[in-house]
């Protein structure tokens, strides 16, 4: 995997061991058919060292986190950039972020809260294969 932050690409921190966002990577992965994002479990080095370059070193396991450059999103916010970025039919999600912040992320704090009783748990984070992994920071 590799070892070098990109500090120019999109970069997807996500629950390392939560089925619900080891699926939503599975399903970025084959539609960023630039390679334009790389991604990292928030429990990793990489993921706590990025958080705290950014502010956000007191942030909880329960939320997607998007680094692009200087910006952060995190929550919903961080899902409907993602969507945006990876465009065609994707950036329908876009006119969701008119939307009042609280009610979004209230939303998206539902489901993170059940994640595991819904989703599962894995025992551990999701180890990628193939071409992916140079795309994985560890």
């Amino acid at each position: 995997m590799g070892t070098d932050i990109p500090d120019d690409e999109p970069i997807v921190l996500f629950d390392g061991v939560c089925n619900l966002c080891h699926g939503f990577v599975q399903f970025i992965v084959p539609r960023d058919t630039e390679g334009q994002f790389y991604f990292a479990s928030l429990q990793s080095a990489v993921g706590q060292q990025l958080l705290a370059d950014h502010g956000l070193e007191d942030h909880d396991l329960e939320s997607v986190v998007l680094i692009e450059g200087d910006d952060t999103y995190v929550k919903s916010a961080a899902v409907i950039r993602i969507a945006q970025l990876l465009g065609g039919v994707y950036r329908l999600l876009g006119p969701f972020r008119y939307l009042p912040r609280r009610l979004r992320d209230r939303m998206y704090d539902f489901v993170a809260a059940h994640r595991y009783r819904v989703f599962g748990q894995k025992e551990q984070c999701m180890m990628p294969t193939g071409t992916i992994q140079e795309r994985f920071l560890e």
